[in-house]
């Protein structure tokens, strides 16, 4: 039989002479009112420390333990590692991408190299069902962004790829938000969002073009590669439990509606990190997040008249 046991990051407090205290995941402290059933059952179950002879749990317990599934602070089962069953494609600069590659199979990703070929490959390929939300690619850079080096990339979202980058500017790390749908943001929106920024921008152009002198660093070391890696799995892992989220709710409105193929027109859950520009001071990894939106198409401007001709509205009028 399938017992529940509590969610990872949360505790009771036995407080002496006093009532059990659930303490939550996020670091709550909220009353247990137990009912007719004593705090060290309630403790023993939850925490697993039963005996093996041990009377099966009573009807009040078994109302107590589906409190606790219902509140999410107990689970049914061993909870699953957050990446489990997504593939991450890791490429560039191996300061960075070794990490990275540790960080997300840690967490349970599939982990693999990738070249550029490969992934204008997959910009370029027809989506699939069983690729969509379980499919990233992460480009890792220890320097600017050359110019049109992630043009191709960008439209990764378009094909249902999470999308997800990181580039160092002398002694910064940028680490760009999280792209899994059509309409997040790319990295052509974060650089038109920055220029828009700075009334530096000719000079923020010229740098990223290559007009610069040689780069003195400082390079990531092993501690600042770790959070720079870390911060990244954040995203990747915020992106898989909102796609689990929208796939469990595709599932339950199918049934709710008779059927139908799961998963069709869905659209990705939002996720944090689809918003989110990260700064990171290498020299002393402090971190700044910057909000960022997409920059919407507009329409080209229209063609300049032949010369020596005039548009209907500028003749408008005119007296022969």
């Amino acid at each position: 039989m399938t017992r529940s046991r509590l969610a990872p990051g949360t505790g009771i407090v036995t407080v002496p002479g006093a009532a059990p205290v659930l303490r939550t995941s996020g670091g709550e402290f909220l009353r247990i009112d137990t009912g007719g059933v004593t705090a060290e059952a309630l403790v023993r179950r939850l925490a697993g420390e039963e005996a093996p002879d041990e009377d099966p749990q009573t009807a009040e317990l078994a109302r107590l333990v589906q409190a606790f599934e219902s509140g999410g602070h107990a689970v049914s089962a061993s909870p699953r590692a957050p990446l489990e069953g997504r593939t991450v494609h890791v490429l560039g600069d191996p300061v960075l991408t070794g990490t990275v590659a540790r960080c997300a199979g840690a967490e349970g990703a599939e982990v693999r190299p990738i070249t550029p070929d490969q992934v204008a490959e997959f910009a370029r390929a027809v989506p699939g069902h069983r690729a969509e939300g379980r499919v990233a690619v992460v480009w890792c850079l220890d320097s600017p962004v050359p110019e049109g080096l992630w043009d191709a990339a960008d439209r990764l979202p378009d094909r249902r790829i999470a999308w997800l980058r990181c580039h160092r500017e002398g002694s910064h790390s940028w680490t760009e938000p999280l792209a899994a749908a059509p309409g997040d943001v790319t990295s052509r929106h974060v650089r038109l969002r920055r220029l828009a920024a700075t009334p530096a921008h000719r000079e923020l152009a010229a740098y990223w073009a290559g007009h610069r002198t040689p780069d003195t660093g400082p390079h990531p070391t092993e501690a600042s590669a770790g959070l720079i890696a870390a911060l990244l799995t954040a995203d990747l892992i915020a992106w898989a439990e909102a796609e689990a989220e929208a796939e469990a709710e595709a599932e339950a409105e199918a049934e709710a509606t008779g059927g139908g193929v799961g998963g069709a027109g869905r659209q990705s859950a939002a996720l944090p990190a689809r918003r989110r520009l990260r700064r990171i001071d290498l020299r002393d990894l402090t971190l700044t997040e910057h909000p960022v939106l997409p920059v919407p198409d507009v329409a080209p401007l229209p063609a300049p008249a032949p010369a020596g001709t005039r548009s209907r509205s500028d003749s408008a009028g005119a007296r022969p």
